[in-house]
């Protein structure tokens, strides 16, 4: 086959549906795709960086409003906004006010993608 079709709230899901695992339920191996649904004024986002690994990461926002704060400045984002991350850069968002659904996109510009074992599909007995 040369294409998969899936729907966003169809997906398999980790931390309690609010981590679809996009990216593994439609076969990518190029980079890393999850969607995040997060409740109004979810805030347990981990600030982090990929600075270990190098990974770059894209979100845009489909639904709603994120505050993110990158390298301590703010940046809010509604739907159809975009901010890329640079991998050393430290990133966190909260929802805003009416949560927010985002597409999260990573990749390592200089080596091959790994999924994490975390973002991998359950194999089910």
């Amino acid at each position: 086959m040369s294409y998969t079709v899936k729907t966003i709230d169809r997906l398999e899901s980790i931390h309690h549906g609010a981590v679809k695992l996009a990216g593994a339920e439609l076969g990518i191996r190029s980079f890393g795709m999850q969607v995040l649904d997060f409740p109004p004024g979810f805030s347990d986002y981990p600030e982090h960086d990929h600075a270990e690994d190098g990974q770059e990461e894209v979100y845009v926002v489909l639904r709603g409003r994120a505050d993110f704060v990158i390298d301590g400045e703010e940046v809010a984002l509604s739907q159809g906004g975009m901010v890329k991350v640079d991998a050393e850069s430290r990133r966190r968002f909260q929802a805003g006010r009416d949560g927010v659904r985002i597409l999260a996109i990573g990749c390592t510009p200089t080596s091959a993608y790994e999924r994490p074992e975390a973002f991998q599909i359950a194999v089910r007995a």
